[in-house]
């Protein structure tokens, strides 16, 4: 499966952004699918996760409130609508795709990933 990522930009803190990414060669109905972020010299960090049929979804501490996953199988599209962006938003975003059938943050349950969004927060 390939994951392509969209939606990323600059924007003012407090501002909105919705990041998108979509699958190709194999529905993505058949893969939870989740986001992370990584900065510069950083790990790539988990932010979100969600699972197949959206019945589910996980959230990085530092965006539970602001940040919300969610999936369109029909489209093969997931989304993150980020509200209230703080400047420590800044980052890569990358989609990435798991066959693993529980919720997972972990990095290493994710087999696929997009080539990364750039979000920029200005204060």
């Amino acid at each position: 499966v390939q994951l392509q990522a969209s939606g990323g930009g600059l924007v003012q803190a407090g501002g909105s952004l919705r990041l998108s990414c979509t699958t190709s060669g194999r529905s993505s109905s058949t893969y939870g699918m989740g986001w992370f972020r990584q900065t510069p010299g950083r790990e790539r960090d988990f932010v979100a996760a969600i699972t197949r049929a959206a019945g589910s979804a996980l959230y990085a501490d530092s965006v539970k409130g602001r940040f919300t996953i969610s999936r369109d199988n029909a489209k093969n599209t997931v989304y993150l609508q980020m509200n209230s962006l703080k400047p420590e938003d800044t980052a890569v975003y990358y989609c990435a795709a798991t066959t693993v059938m529980a919720l997972t943050s972990s990095r290493g349950h994710f087999n696929f990933w997009g080539q990364g969004t750039q979000v920029t927060v200005s204060s």
